[in-house]
């Protein structure tokens, strides 16, 4: 799998803030943390 630098970052991060504007980003990156979190608890078995 290829590794991902800092100018690809960059690249992404510029067309997510041009596709979901800059106010929603901070949003969007809870909720990806929240359901992230949620899938490893429910792996683990916790609830």
């Amino acid at each position: 799998m290829a590794r991902l630098g800092v100018p690809e970052l960059l690249c992404i991060l510029g067309i997510a803030m041009l596709v979901f504007g800059a106010k929603r980003l901070p949003e969007i990156g809870r909720s990806l943390g929240r359901s992230i979190s949620s899938f490893k608890d429910g792996l683990e078995g916790r609830e």
